[in-house]
């Protein structure tokens, strides 16, 4: 399977894996399964990080390395995809994963419900 996670999945990967439902985190563990993050998550991290709005580890590039997960660079196609998704969600970070997810044919790791609105696999659905 190959694997999209969402910017929370991947920061609760990192500092409270208790917080993922237990069959994601044991598709995530499971070491068959090939495990993407976007370099779209760093972005909305750093973004985040730098207004106070959110504690993430200052190390996230030796973290993602370790945990041996693969970075999705955001591409002219993924941006591209955006524009044919409904409007079913207002955050352009949650919009170009999902459109990543569709290209690249990624199932998406996510708790957050609005992403089931699109047509995109996600796990647990």
């Amino acid at each position: 399977m190959r694997l999209l996670l969402d910017t929370h999945i991947l920061l609760w990967w990192l500092t409270d894996g208790s917080r993922i439902r237990q069959e994601s985190r044991e598709v995530i563990r499971d070491g068959k399964n090939q495990v993407f993050i976007s370099s779209a998550s760093a972005w909305e991290i750093a973004i985040k990080r730098g207004l106070g709005k959110l504690r993430a580890p200052g190390d996230l590039k030796e973290q993602v390395q370790t945990a041996r997960f693969e970075v999705l660079n955001v591409t002219i196609d993924h941006a591209l995809a955006v524009s044919d998704l409904p409007a079913h969600h207002s955050d352009p970070f949650d919009r170009i994963l999902v459109a990543q997810a569709l290209v690249e044919d990624l199932t998406m790791v996510t708790q957050d419900p609005r992403i089931h609105r699109y047509d995109v696999a996600v796990l647990g659905r």
